[in-house]
């Protein structure tokens, strides 16, 4: 494949230790966790590096994915290990509208994430909103877009999107995302949002914090080059797409946000990275 041609940039694969990985599309789908993934995950704790989780699905907080791992795939992780959309929405809420009337769009656990970190949350349209929220909500129904077309249409209060994802992965293909819901409110109100999450340079900047490994040592691995390529490129790292979820390969052609790796799968990284 042509981004691995380079014999010195696959030397380099071999350098890295710390992975930042997307979830859905990247190292599994639904509770099935796809061949190789855990062979990786393995690989990158003996070699003494660490595993981030960078997913766009806001619907499930750091404690909600522990548990999932667990249960689902057998895998043993911590709070700080998953970097959410939902985590990096709350930071920028926390820091820029903390005591402050936030009309928000999404689940009733993301809803009630974001009352428990002391956001002032409201789901109607009411007087006093100082900014809207929209997130990847699976309990979307009609009275919700109602609502948030009012605020927009109403108010004159910033709009923000916890990811830019069109399209979600699932065991049968693909169901809306955030990013789908965000443009039927557009049509509506022509009113465009600021993503949160990836591919927001401030998702790589947070796991190097967390974890204390410099650029150079870090990788972003996804499915999709217009959050997850594009993210570690925001950031600053290299970056490794699948072909597992979204992105194909006749998409590299014409991309904007050229990956550094291309590989069919996490099993052909895991290979790599063991130089074989």
């Amino acid at each position: 494949m042509g981004t691995n041609a380079n014999s010195e940039i696959l030397k380099n694969l071999l350098r890295k230790k710390l992975f930042l990985f997307d979830i859905d599309g990247t190292i599994a789908v639904g509770d099935t966790l796809y061949a190789g993934s855990r062979e990786l995950l393995d690989h990158i704790a003996a070699v003494g590096g660490k595993a981030y989780y960078i997913t766009n699905n806001s619907t499930r907080s750091g404690a909600d994915y522990v548990k999932k791992f667990k249960d689902a795939f057998g895998l043993v992780t911590t709070e700080d290990q998953f970097v959410t959309s939902g985590h990096m929405t709350i930071r920028f809420l926390r820091e820029h509208y903390l005591g402050k009337k936030i009309f928000a769009l999404g689940t009733a656990s993301f809803v009630e994430e974001l009352r428990r970190n002391g956001l002032n949350v409201t789901e109607i349209c009411e007087k006093g909103i100082d900014c809207a929220l929209v997130a990847y909500d699976s309990e979307l129904n009609y009275k919700k877009l109602i609502q948030i077309s009012q605020v927009l249409l109403t108010m004159d209060v910033p709009f923000y999107a916890t990811n830019p994802d069109l399209r979600c992965p699932t065991d049968f293909g693909f169901i809306p995302d955030c990013g789908a819901i965000c443009d039927m409110i557009t049509a509506a109100t022509d009113k465009v949002p600021v993503y949160l999450g990836k591919p927001s340079k401030e998702v790589v900047a947070r796991c190097l914090e967390l974890s204390g490994f410099s650029p150079e040592e870090t990788l972003v691995v996804g499915d999709r080059l217009y959050t997850d390529i594009a993210c570690g490129i925001n950031g600053g790292v290299d970056t490794c797409v699948v072909f597992t979820g979204e992105a194909k390969p006749s998409d590299l052609a014409n991309t904007a946000y050229p990956p550094t790796y291309a590989f069919t799968s996490i099993a052909e990284l895991y290979r790599a990275c063991r130089g074989r």
